[in-house]
């Protein structure tokens, strides 16, 4: 018989694998990139602060002077009541939303637009924030959570300031039963086995023969040429470290 191993049963889109997110609150994304952003702004006020089990963060609800209700991560600080601008003349304050190119340096940043109108795609949880480390008319250039760069078209939209929710991680969780409702509300599988303890028909790592992690098989590399599914473990690299090793020394 075959391996159904989790990559393969995750495929089939069963109640197990799926996220509830009817249950949602909303999508959050920035509104249309329309003329009204690009040359001036908008104003708007926070009117509500909500919970959404499908988000890391609290979410505030805002309603524009033109009619519109949008919502977008809270960042540290904002409260019901709070004034928010949307566009290009924004005053750089927290909770609003500006192009990247009217922003200066050193800006702490979030829920930012990897192409101008997406929406919003980068830095979105808890506690999180990117920073505009360099400017140029063509590019500008952030440091994300993870150290990394990554330079964008200067017209990106970004919320200025910092994620609310960071201290989510410090509550413990104390019971398994609490971690099941976080990963059901996301979609995800708990609790969830380590390949090596499973049997070698349910997965390639498994038997217990071969060593204690990756149990009968010799390498948790996958063939390049492996059908989806069987792809577990490392990616195929292009050299390893041992033939690197033998380079240097010729």
């Amino acid at each position: 018989m075959g391996k159904r191993i989790i990559q393969q049963r995750r495929g089939r889109g069963t109640t197990t694998y799926r996220a509830h997110s009817f249950r949602w609150k909303t999508a959050v994304k920035y509104r249309d990139y329309d003329e009204a952003e690009k040359n001036s702004a908008i104003k708007g006020i926070v009117i509500d602060l909500i919970h959404c089990a499908g988000h890391s963060a609290p979410l505030a609800k805002i309603k524009l002077e033109n009619g519109e209700e949008t919502f977008i991560f809270a960042p540290e600080g904002i409260q019901t009541e709070s004034v928010v601008e949307v566009g290009l003349n924004a005053s750089i304050k927290p909770g609003n939303i500006l192009p990247l190119k009217s922003l200066p340096e050193g800006t702490d940043i979030f829920n930012i637009e990897i192409k101008p109108g997406d929406g919003g795609k980068l830095v979105r949880s808890g506690g999180t924030s990117a920073k505009v480390i360099n400017k140029t008319p063509e590019s500008i250039t952030l440091q994300l959570p993870s150290k990394k760069t990554k330079i964008l078209q200067p017209d990106c939209r970004a919320t200025i300031g910092i994620v609310s929710g960071a201290g989510r991680s410090e509550k413990p969780f104390v019971k398994a039963g609490n971690v099941h409702h976080l990963m059901r509300s996301r979609g995800k599988l708990y609790p969830r086995t380590s390949p090596g303890a499973m049997n070698a028909g349910n997965h390639p790592f498994g038997s217990g023969r071969g060593g204690p992690t990756y149990g009968g098989k010799a390498s948790n590399i996958a063939p390049r040429n492996a059908p989806p599914g069987r792809k577990v473990g490392l990616l195929r690299p292009k050299t390893t470290g041992r033939g690197k090793k033998r380079n240097k020394e010729e």
